[in-house]
């Protein structure tokens, strides 16, 4: 049986190929270089002293289902603003999770942060497009992508001037991390196969961690108490979507997050 992450994989596939009609990859590429600026701004954020929260925005997910799709990311841009993110993350897959790369425009509009546009990176095309769009980072998955792929995709997208977090959930797929010499690495609590979702996953990963590495533990973190717990083992970094999203004053819920309410 298939599970829900090969359904979005596949539905990722079929898409871009729709998309690849209609703008091509030549074109796309001689865009994204047009946009090129090294300066890593998404890092340099996150790798600020202190605990850092990286704010997602995200209308929806395959297990919650519809967690907001009220707002607009501009509004949501400023609130997190205001709140004290480090940085914003774009959850942008769209079959699943109802999201659009279109989003990045309004937020880079209201906001300096950096952003992070997540999806399931699986061709050179996603990442010429982040970097076309104006994202400051991209995410990929271990899981869905070979050590070859991982290394090739890396190394596109810093040339690119985009920082990249490698997303792993398990002491196999940090090892490959390691070794592709990844610069930030995201513990992803949940597991994309079941969506079951373990604060563990992030206490165990982080005795790996290689010095000189950011880290940045991702999905399940809901209180104050879980960012300075997994802080003082040694994550830099928080990412957050859907506290934040049902929250009635995101603004508010960042900042007692960040322990200050």
């Amino acid at each position: 049986m298939n599970t829900i992450l090969d359904r979005i994989i596949l539905d990722k596939r079929r898409r871009l190929e729709s998309t690849k009609a209609v703008c091509s990859v030549e074109k796309i590429r001689q865009a994204a270089e047009r946009n090129v600026t090294i300066t890593f701004p998404f890092r340099h954020a996150i790798g600020a002293a202190g605990p850092r929260i990286i704010a997602e925005f995200k209308r929806a997910s395959p297990s919650k289902g519809i967690i907001n799709d009220r707002t607009n990311p501009m509004e949501m841009a400023k609130k997190y603003q205001s709140g004290g993110a480090a940085a914003i993350s774009v959850l942008t897959e769209e079959d699943h999770f109802l999201g659009s790369v279109k989003d990045l425009d309004p937020i880079r509009n209201v906001t300096a942060l950096p952003i992070l546009l997540k999806d399931f990176v699986i061709d050179n095309y996603q990442i010429y497009e982040a970097a076309r769009i104006g994202a400051s980072a991209i995410l990929l998955i271990a899981s869905i992508l070979s050590y070859k792929s991982l290394e090739s995709f890396q190394s596109l997208a810093h040339s690119l001037g985009l920082d990249v977090v490698i997303e792993v959930h398990d002491p196999t797929e940090m090892m490959v991390a390691i070794d592709t010499g990844a610069k930030m690495i995201g513990v992803n609590n949940r597991n994309l196969k079941t969506f079951e979702v373990s604060l563990d996953v992030s206490r165990q990963l982080i005795e790996m961690r290689p010095e000189g590495t950011l880290m940045i533990s991702e999905s399940g973190i809901s209180s104050s108490g879980d960012i300075a717990e997994l802080h003082s083992l040694g994550y830099d970094a928080f990412l957050i979507g859907e506290k934040l999203m049902l929250s009635n004053d995101p603004s508010a819920e960042l900042r007692r997050l960040y322990g200050e309410g």
